[in-house]
């Protein structure tokens, strides 16, 4: 990565080795816990801890991500839909959680991937096992899929 930025969110996320893109004013990371098949993490670069405080240019580079987030999931993993949640109770920085939903379990990589919450809210409760071997895979297999 060429920027090389991370702040605290990113690195509990697991940056550098999570980090899918970076963009000028986010990153793209794989979370490590695998709610659904290809979860991820949309963290802002700038030291804010409030979406309003960002500036004009992370919100027009946001519409850009978002677009390139929703293909390359389709592209990969076929999702029934997406979920951005904003959360920052625990973590201060920026940053959305991205939850592809399936109605149905998803194999990928010799592994069955379940979303516990289908049809209603994501369930942070129950997560898919992966480990970092797995989840370099979801990452390449994402990767290939990317278009900036």
């Amino acid at each position: 990565m060429s920027l090389q930025i991370f702040n605290d969110t990113m690195r509990k996320f697991g940056a550098p080795e999570t980090i899918i893109h970076q963009y000028a004013h986010w990153s793209v990371q794989l979370r490590p816990a695998q709610l659904t098949l290809g979860a991820l993490v949309l963290v802002a670069h700038e030291p804010v801890h409030a979406f309003s405080a960002l500036s004009p240019e992370s919100f027009v580079e946001l519409q850009e991500i978002t677009g390139q987030i929703e293909s390359a999931l389709n592209q990969a993993f076929q999702y029934d839909k997406v979920n951005y949640l904003m959360l920052m109770m625990v973590d201060p920085d920026v940053h959305f959680h991205v939850i592809p939903r399936y109605a149905q379990p998803r194999l990928f990589d010799g592994k069955t991937f379940f979303d516990a919450g289908w049809p209603s809210v994501p369930d942070f409760s129950k997560t898919n096992v992966t480990d970092s071997a797995a989840n370099q895979r979801i990452i390449e297999h994402l990767v290939a899929y990317w278009r900036c």
